[in-house]
């Protein structure tokens, strides 16, 4: 069986660091001891945590420490593997399978969508976090997880489609750019 060909090595490169960045993210709680990070709430761009984490390994202490400032850890809006809270909440790791996935799938697979399609996808996340943020209703995990999947999906096709144009750009001759 051959493997399909690759469409872009810059896409590639977003793939590949989108994946690993994703498998980091969860095997982090793997890589700690049971049941040692319990709650791990706080406020986005702050360091809330870091007493939690200050005595485990590289990389599990790399992933949360990076978790702790980029994300609010609300432990009722994030998962647990190992007993473990994830780095980053639900709607954060949908956001990184749908980058994964995404950039994947330009990886292998041409497409012409445009951006403005692309960009659709973001708006059920902007509809559940902000009714979220400016009113009483509470998402949940799943829905979280789903719509930043969509959104982080519809980013990386959108971010995918302007690699691949600049690519077309590099490959047009001199003279038809000068003219």
């Amino acid at each position: 069986m051959r493997l399909p060909r690759i469409t872009s090595p810059a896409v590639f490169v977003f793939f590949l660091l989108s994946f690993i960045w994703l498998v980091l993210v969860f095997i982090s709680p793997l890589l700690v001891p049971a049941n040692t990070l319990r709650d791990l709430s706080g406020t986005v761009g702050t360091r809330d945590n870091e007493d939690q984490f200050a005595n485990l390994t590289l990389i599990p202490k790399a992933v949360y420490w990076i978790g702790d400032g980029e994300c609010h850890q609300i432990a009722e809006r994030s998962y647990f593997i190992n007993g473990n809270q994830m780095p980053f909440c639900a709607r954060d790791l949908g956001l990184f399978v749908g980058l994964a996935f995404g950039f994947g799938l330009v990886s292998f697979y041409r497409y012409k969508v445009h951006p403005l399609y692309v960009l659709l996808g973001l708006v059920p996340l902007a509809i559940d976090g902000g009714l979220q943020l400016v009113t009483d209703y509470e998402s949940n995990n799943p829905l979280r997880l789903g719509t930043g999947i969509v959104a982080g999906l519809s980013l990386s096709l959108l971010l995918a489609h302007f690699l691949l144009a600049l690519q077309e750009e590099r490959k047009r001759p001199v003279e038809v750019l000068l003219h």
